[in-house]
């Protein structure tokens, strides 16, 4: 099919859904509800398909597709997002694009829905600074899904010197007592320590970090290929 679409309107849309219900991979489905528990209503298409599908739509009118979009189905929240994740700041501004984000953040309820967004908004790249002033009232927020989006945001585009400090603070400072909350910092220092391992050692032995969360980075770091095997045992001696 092609979803390179002038403007979407109900039909069209009902076109991608009927595309969707007939396309849906019931092993895939299967398997992926395991990694998303109590998350209903999925069909089963995989990333990759929903990835070019977004890009067919994005060489079309993208916002009208925005406007039109459905959340019934995971699948449909994950094109939504995929769909702003294309958008290219010289044809629709910066600005007008967070404004999109900002929209589509409080649909996250899952790992696997913010992660996936979180990777497709390549336009961080260019513009770091800017969206990482954007990512201040989510790294605050009560809503464990919000924080979870601010984390996985920087650990993508800015595990830098520039910003090390900074992200530091940050798993300090962000409410702790949520699982995907622990998760996302967990691997986010994990990742620190690969790239800034004498920063990220003196961190750990000041951090404010509750014990799961400290352990959890731990063991992260320990299961990394990149981490020599002399450097994990002392790691393990570090855990509370």
């Amino acid at each position: 099919m092609d979803w390179n679409i002038e403007k979407w309107d109900f039909e069209a849309y009902q076109k991608l859904l009927t595309w969707l219900e007939a396309n849906r991979d019931p092993k895939f489905l299967e398997f992926h509800s395991k990694l998303v528990p109590g998350k209903e209503m999925i069909l089963g298409i995989r990333l990759p398909i929903l990835r070019g599908i977004a890009k067919e739509i994005s060489k079309g009118d993208s916002i009208s597709f925005l406007q039109i979009v459905g959340h019934s189905y995971y699948e449909e929240v994950m094109l939504h997002g995929f769909v702003i994740g294309n958008m290219r700041v010289k044809e629709y501004g910066l600005e007008s694009i967070l404004d999109y984000v900002t929209g589509f953040v409080p649909l996250i309820d899952n790992w696997a829905i913010c992660d996936s967004f979180c990777a497709s908004l390549k336009v961080t790249k260019k513009n770091k600074q800017t969206i990482f002033e954007f990512l201040h009232p989510y790294i605050k927020s009560e809503e464990p899904f919000e924080v979870r989006f601010a984390l996985v945001m920087l650990l993508d585009y800015y595990i830098e010197g520039e910003y090390l400090q900074e992200i530091f603070s940050i798993c300090d400072m962000t409410h702790p007592d949520h699982y995907y909350v622990q998760m996302a910092k967990a691997w986010l220092i994990s990742i620190c320590f690969i790239k800034y391992e004498k920063e990220t050692l003196e961190y750990l032995q000041t951090c404010q970090l509750d014990d799961f969360t400290y352990n959890k980075s731990l063991s992260k770091i320990t299961e990394s290929l990149r981490v020599p095997a002399e450097k994990k045992q002392f790691i393990r001696s570090l855990k509370r």
